[in-house]
């Protein structure tokens, strides 16, 4: 079991065969040594491949990015969900829908901060059904950057996210990855031995 495979059995709660809630540690209350961890661990699994641009999606995804940015001293810039008055030209943009909020989102990136032929590293804090990625990979494409690859936190492996990024192409690192979740616990799909 690694480190945050761990922390889930320790601290998540299933609250359905869908539905993990990792509030304490990752989308709503930080432990910062413990994401430092999460973006040392996502870093590490990239180190070659010369990112020199991370994005991610708000809220729960811009931790584990800062800290991951912090790592390879690169900028995070993270898609907007609501509109902003001061972010109004220039965008980039995709729509995502949330299967845990049933609720479909324009997404939107200033375009000025993603630049043709940038290396970059996307990372959100789940993947489940692959619909942020997807639109997050849209944006991506729409600057004509590179894509580097995924970098997840905790990946749902009974949903469909992964194989859909895999059919187009991209790498997928998820430091968990759960088969299984009921009342009884959870089940993980077995993981490279990660440092602690």
């Amino acid at each position: 079991m690694n480190f945050l495979e761990k922390k889930i059995c320790e601290e998540g709660v299933v609250l359905s065969p869908t539905v993990l809630k990792v509030d304490s540690f990752l989308n709503h209350q930080i432990d910062p040594l413990f994401m430092k961890q999460i973006g040392c661990e996502i870093v590490k699994r990239y180190k070659d491949e010369k990112i020199n641009k991370i994005l991610t999606i708000e809220s729960s995804g811009i931790a584990p990015a800062v800290f991951a940015g912090l790592e390879l001293d690169v900028p995070v810039v993270f898609a907007r969900k609501k509109k902003s008055l001061t972010l109004t030209d220039g965008l980039l943009t995709s729509r995502v829908y949330s299967f845990t909020k049933q609720e479909e989102n324009e997404i939107s990136v200033a375009s000025k901060f993603l630049n043709a032929g940038e290396r970059v590293l996307i990372i959100d804090d789940f993947l489940a059904h692959g619909e942020a990625a997807l639109g997050l990979a849209e944006l991506v494409k729409k600057a004509d950057a590179h894509i580097c690859g995924f970098g997840i936190v905790i990946e749902k492996s009974f949903q469909n996210g992964r194989q859909k990024l895999l059919d187009k192409g991209y790498r997928v690192e998820s430091i968990a990855r759960i088969s299984e979740m009921s009342a009884d616990g959870i089940t993980f799909l077995k993981s490279e031995v990660l440092s602690t």
